[in-house]
């Protein structure tokens, strides 16, 4: 490998702020703060989400999704069964 062109690639601390989860990986991200962790000084990374807090990953987003479905579904069916129901009625009356 050539000098002095490639990233440093070292451990890094990254903190999710939405649920104040720290996990240490390797990684060449470039970073100005650092945390101490265990007697260890790592540079610290901010995230705003992670896989440990987003909604894909644990699972939260399905149940919204399937929670609105469910509704949307329940609200087609009800205009239908009032329209069908109004032409039963007008059937009825014409009779």
């Amino acid at each position: 490998m050539k000098p002095n062109i490639h990233p440093e690639y070292r451990e890094v601390a990254f903190v999710d702020l939405s649920i104040n989860k720290t996990f240490i990986i390797r990684s060449a991200v470039q970073t100005k703060e650092t945390v101490e962790i265990d007697g260890v000084t790592y540079p610290m990374f901010k995230l705003d989400t992670s896989s440990a807090s987003h909604p894909f990953y644990t699972g939260a987003q399905t149940r919204i999704v399937e929670a609105g479905r469910v509704e949307k579904f329940r609200a087609k069916f009800a205009a239908k069964q009032a329209a069908l129901n109004a032409a039963a009625e007008a059937a009825k009356a014409s009779k």
